[in-house]
């Protein structure tokens, strides 16, 4: 940790692939024993930003700080201090789960793991599977496991990249009490990256929305949430609609356009849906969808879009690489 209390400190942090920038210009203060979020949709630049700060992949600009060491200079002693959880399985299925924290534990070249080991499965409960097949592991315990070998030698900091996703709604939640206990517990600093909104609220003490590699909005969660003093009607219907007709319904306070859909900025969604019923005709509306103030509703006030709706400009990771590999050719 630094002496100014921060587990991660970064100014001016960016990432460019050419003339694809990934990363713009990302000032970034995490308070050592908390838990931060990155919330954005894929292909925001969530990945990259753990990847720069972790030391694998070379920082283009700007300057970066992670449990009190530069990442530029020192980038051995910064991965002596992390930990990594990322979205794909690094686990070894052929192996047992004893058998992989040793492996584990010969990568980072550790000589008295086995007590920390032993700790470890008694704390994810996974100490009656020890000697069996990860590949007979249930989801749950896989990412049980997944963040034991994260934790063996003791990291002052652990990145969790999409920790939650494709999993189904009881493994996410017990996930979720995972990484507060392992926050809680043994004192570690917790930055994770999500596009699931609910995540962020319920886990994070500070985020920081990120779109297009740029930070649009950091504070708590009820600081952001507190930002937005209004509600989001999304409306879709079977016939073009003229922008003009929808800002003239009273209550309304902006008007933008998402595909085949229409988000309407209103004061009280209470108030506006029966106008707005009246002045469309109930039978032409296909769908509809009232945001309340929410970490969506924040995205939507500065972007115009929901976190999934940005997601789409990319449409998935692959897209993302192969125009990074373009740019540095």
């Amino acid at each position: 940790m630094s002496a100014n209390g921060w587990a991660i400190h970064a100014q001016g942090l960016t990432k460019r692939y050419g003339s694809l920038v990934a990363v713009d210009h990302v000032d970034l203060e995490v308070p050592a024993g908390s838990v931060f979020g990155l919330l954005g949709p894929n292909g925001a630049g969530k990945t990259t930003i753990i990847k720069v700060l972790t030391g694998l992949s070379d920082i283009t600009e700007g300057t970066a700080h992670v449990a009190g060491y530069d990442v530029r200079r020192d980038p051995m002693h910064v991965k002596q201090r992390v930990g990594w959880v990322a979205a794909e399985v690094i686990l070894d299925d052929d192996l047992s789960g004893w058998e992989n924290l040793w492996l584990q534990a010969k990568l980072e070249r550790l000589s008295d793991w086995k007590g920390r080991a032993e700790q470890l499965l008694a704390y994810f409960e996974l100490t009656d599977r020890r000697k069996d097949k990860v590949g007979t592991y249930s989801t749950g315990m896989r990412k049980k496991m997944e963040i034991a070998l994260a934790l063996l030698h003791q990291p002052e900091v652990i990145f969790m990249d999409e920790p939650t996703i494709g999993l189904d709604a009881n493994v996410r939640r017990m996930l979720w009490e995972l990484i507060t206990g392992v926050n809680k517990q043994f004192g570690v600093t917790v930055l994770l990256t999500s596009h699931y909104i609910e995540e962020a609220d319920v886990l994070c003490d500070r985020v920081a929305i990120i779109d297009h590699g740029r930070f649009v909005a950091t504070g708590t969660p009820s600081e952001l949430k507190g930002r937005v003093k209004a509600d989001f009607v999304e409306i879709e219907t079977s016939e073009a609609l003229d922008p003009a007709r929808l800002r003239a319904i009273a209550g309304v306070t902006d008007v933008r356009s998402q595909g085949n859909a229409w988000i309407l900025r209103v004061g009280s969604a209470e108030e506006a849906l029966p106008r707005l019923f009246h002045a469309l005709q109930t039978d032409r509306i296909r769908r509809i969808n009232v945001e309340k103030p929410s970490l969506e509703s924040v995205f939507i006030d500065i972007t115009g879009k929901r976190i999934e709706q940005a997601g789409s400009d990319v449409q998935d990771y692959r897209k993302f690489y192969l125009n990074v590999r373009r740019a540095r050719r």
